[in-house]
């Protein structure tokens, strides 16, 4: 099992940008596909952006594309999400995930491990 701790969240103005770390213990977090999630107030939770285990491959929802950045550091067990030009609808609690598959994969329950979230709030 993997323990995931998110960090960096926040209020920002729109436009401005944060980023969020996600760091792991426990199982080889190399061995894992890596994921962000958001879930806005009153909406179910979202796929965000993902990253493989090895070939460092990526993928992201449409609505973040050009402005979001995934990446990871296996070394020190950590995965970040770069938010650039945010807006108020980016407003959400972000959660990182983690699943034992290679690829990028973007449905909820492939994921098994899973982080408490944190707040990332846009103003207008």
């Amino acid at each position: 099992q993997v323990q995931l701790v998110e960090s960096g969240g926040g209020l920002v103005q729109t436009g401005g940008s944060l980023r969020l770390s996600c760091v792991a213990s426990g199982r080889i977090v190399s061995r894992s596909a890596m994921g962000w999630f958001r879930q806005a107030p009153g909406k179910e939770r979202v796929f965000v952006a993902a990253i493989s285990r090895v070939v460092l491959s990526t993928n992201y929802a449409d609505s973040v594309k050009g402005r979001f950045t995934i990446s990871r550091d296996n070394a020190k067990n950590t995965v970040y999400l770069q938010m650039n030009s945010l807006k108020p609808e980016d407003t959400a609690v972000y959660y990182c995930a983690a699943a034992e598959l290679g690829g990028t994969p973007t449905f909820q329950a492939l994921y098994r491990d899973w982080g408490q979230g944190t707040q990332v709030t846009v103003s207008s």
